[in-house]
């Protein structure tokens, strides 16, 4: 708790220049007025809505990679400011392989706003990273259960459950990710792949 605490003091001073001088419109806690904030929230969910229709009737794999792209990208700001910020901190940990101080960061974002099905997901892959795949397996079926339509969460139970030889699980977590995004790369050849393997099992 004392960790976060100075963590979050520090997002605020941060985030001091950006959000100061509203002219007299009303704050709320981490600065932005309501005002800005519910229209910035409504704005985001309105996208998140668009780009998920534009995935799942995407033409090809090219036109999906930049619409997944455009969606983890929402989903990384869809949180406010300073989540926004934790989680800025948290991928650049995960990119340098720390993976600890990384789930960190993305549980001070989940503290935060513990509907954050992002935070949830990149704490899943820091976890697994880790290797408390226990813990990353809890945080990535939180993913899907607060946004159930996260292609990336279905993707990472997908890898995790190869890695383990669970074709069963595999196969369902990819059949999930193939409804939201159907022209994933590399999608349908998987999904044979994994048909193939759950129905060895069954021989």
């Amino acid at each position: 708790m004392r960790r976060f605490a100075v963590c979050l003091a520090m997002m605020l001073l941060c985030c001091a220049t950006a959000l100061a001088e509203t002219d007299g419109a009303e704050r709320v806690p981490g600065g932005e007025t309501r005002e800005s904030m519910a229209q910035s929230g409504g704005n985001l969910h309105a996208d998140i809505d668009a780009l998920l229709h534009a995935l799942q009737a995407a033409p090809n794999e090219q036109t999906a990679f930049l619409l997944e792209e455009r969606l983890e990208r929402t989903w990384l700001r869809s949180g406010g400011a300073l989540t926004t910020l934790l989680m800025s901190r948290g991928l650049r940990a995960l990119k340098a392989e720390q993976y600890d101080d990384a789930a960190d960061c993305f549980t001070d974002a989940i503290t935060l706003k513990p509907d954050f099905s992002t935070a949830f997901y990149h704490r899943g892959v820091a976890r697994f990273h880790a290797g408390d795949v226990a813990g990353a397996l809890a945080d990535l079926r939180q993913a899907v259960t607060l946004e159930p339509h996260d292609f990336q969460a279905f993707r990472a139970l997908a890898d995790i459950a190869m890695s383990r030889g669970d074709w069963r699980s595999a196969y369902a977590a990819w059949q999930k990710l193939l409804a939201v995004d159907p022209q994933t790369a590399g999608g349908q050849a998987r999904l044979r792949d994994l048909k193939k393997k759950v129905d060895g099992e069954d021989l």
